[in-house]
């Protein structure tokens, strides 16, 4: 095991951990029963949500964030596991105490997942491995590892041979490595994104490369920057240690512009899903809500409502949300991305650490 304090290097080695299937993984772990059978973790009704699913169940098609009725309908023999969130949050803290026995520059994205800078030891890949090894023998769950040389590559990596896998991107693989992944892959790349570069050709890395930054500016953004990078394998970002985010979100862009007001409604409803999940993962909690709409012509706005408590329940979420969206002008405009974001964490909340990075900003 090494221990020591980081200091300057030319050479960037980062890990990025990934607990596989976390929460259910740790149900399957302490109900024997549930072992190789398909279970979700959330909660079970009409108007409940996934958290998230084991791998038998995904096998079904079941995901997080989808509603645990329609969920029940793909897999009659689902089986739905209540929320233990301080057995989750415990379990935790004992990983990231691992973490931390090998570096200081540890930046946690949730309770399941992290960036090490181990570019202080000798080998990332020998450490991942021996992190891996030392959370099974010590919480019996297994994890998913990437090394590369930065953030972006490394959570790529983690993702490829998951469950219990780990992958390496050295140096002189990434350029071979870049071009043939699908866009879809890259860090930022949502589907929505990815459909407008398939449409303008650009199918993987090697076709991303082909576009000049100004042109890929002029389409997508300032996003169009990252791309350009992305494309080439390259990430400045540094692993931030206790960094801390005061509040978290989802949106999405829709296929084609809508106006009917029937569609908005389910639009934002599967948003507010999506951010109620992403609440529950991180034990997250605030009483500000926005809503974010981009128009037709590209024209944006927000509203937000600040309440006298904290949000803690979907449905609170639902509705301060779908009275935020019925304050606009609806059924003229029509819209093109819908989003909610929930902050202002009172200070006596415990917020987890965590950075949730957004798709088709």
């Amino acid at each position: 095991m090494y221990i020591c304090t980081p200091n300057h290097m030319t050479e960037r080695k980062i890990i990025h951990i990934d607990m596989d299937a976390f929460y259910a993984a740790i149900e399957q772990r302490d109900h024997p029963e549930w072992r190789g059978r398909p279970i979700a973790v959330g909660h079970q009704g009409p108007r409940g949500v996934v958290a998230t699913a084991s791998y038998e169940a995904r096998r079904y098609g079941i995901h997080s964030a989808m509603s645990s009725t329609r969920a029940a309908r793909l897999c009659p023999e689902l089986i739905f596991a209540p929320v233990r969130m301080e057995t989750y949050k415990s379990i935790s803290r004992q990983i990231q105490t691992i973490f931390h026995d090998y570096t200081d520059l540890v930046e946690p994205l949730s309770l399941d997942e992290a960036f090490l800078d181990v570019s202080h030891l000798p080998s990332a890949t020998l450490l991942a491995r021996e992190i891996k090894q030392r959370i099974f023998e010590q919480t019996a769950l297994t994890a998913s590892a990437g090394v590369s040389v930065n953030k972006m590559l490394a959570k790529i990596a983690s993702d490829y041979r998951k469950p219990d896998g780990l992958f390496v991107i050295p140096p002189k693989a990434i350029d071979s490595f870049t071009a043939t992944l699908p866009v879809e892959k890259f860090f930022g790349i949502g589907k929505v994104t990815a459909l407008r570069m398939h449409e303008l050709g650009i199918h993987t890395g090697a076709d991303l490369r082909q576009w000049d930054e100004k042109e890929l500016i002029r389409h997508f953004g300032k996003a169009g920057h990252n791309y350009y990078e992305y494309a080439r394998g390259i990430d400045t970002r540094e692993v931030m240690p206790d960094r801390k985010r005061k509040s978290l979100g989802a949106e999405t862009t829709f296929a084609e512009d809508l106006n009917e007001i029937r569609q908005l409604k389910e639009q934002l409803h599967a948003v507010c899903m999506d951010v109620w999940k992403r609440m529950d993962k991180y034990n997250f909690c605030g009483r500000t809500i926005t809503l974010k709409v981009k128009y037709d012509n590209f024209r944006q706005i927000t509203r937000s409502r600040t309440l006298p408590f904290t949000i803690k329940e979907a449905e609170q979420l639902q509705k301060i949300s779908l009275e935020l969206l019925e304050s606009i002008e609806t059924g003229t405009r029509k819209i093109r991305l819908l989003g909610i974001s929930i902050g202002n964490i009172p200070e006596t909340t415990d917020a987890v650490q965590l950075q949730i990075d957004f798709n088709d900003l």
